[in-house]
């Protein structure tokens, strides 16, 4: 399955990248997950293969606007907040909502990527950006995150791989 526009990531490079007529556009530093790659409900891994954007969440919401079960909670991220909730899993700015495109593999059951609840998103923990660190999901820099949010549509295809 090989789209003329995707995204790419990468999780040994910790790298996004966008791919457009087989050339690299544009490339981001990530964090992926501290516990690999992997599809299992509960395993904290990022899941490989195919997967789509289902949803664009947080259209005109400030930089480091909170997101807390894909709402804003009208909080704005500082240091401050962050200090009052540490143990917090801090989602930022925006958020892509990937869904699996492989029965079996990352859709449907205990592999279901959306059930599982991973995103692209911003993150309070950018000095951590390019190891992996996250829970599951795909950190970004708040500021790249605004920029690929409006360069992606819902339904975009994204790769990603070890």
């Amino acid at each position: 399955m090989i789209a003329d526009f995707f995204l790419d990531i990468s999780i040994a490079a910790q790298c996004l990248s966008i791919i457009g007529s087989g050339k690299e556009i544009r490339r981001y530093p990530v964090s992926t997950a501290k516990n690999g790659a992997g599809e299992q409900r509960g395993s904290e891994c990022t899941p490989i293969g195919w997967h789509s954007v289902r949803a664009k969440i947080g259209s005109g919401q400030q930089i480091n606007s909170v997101f807390k079960g894909r709402r804003p909670t009208g909080e704005i991220y500082s240091t401050e907040l962050g200090e009052l909730y540490p143990q917090r899993d801090w989602i930022l700015t925006r958020i892509l909502w990937l869904g699996g495109l492989e029965p079996g593999k990352n859709r449907y059951g205990n592999v279901d990527t959306c059930w599982r609840y991973i995103y692209i998103h911003g993150t309070s923990d950018e000095a951590m950006i390019g190891s992996p660190a996250s829970h599951g999901c795909i950190r970004m820099k708040n500021i790249d995150m605004l920029e690929l949010f409006e360069s992606v549509e819902t339904g975009v295809k994204v790769y990603i791989h070890e």
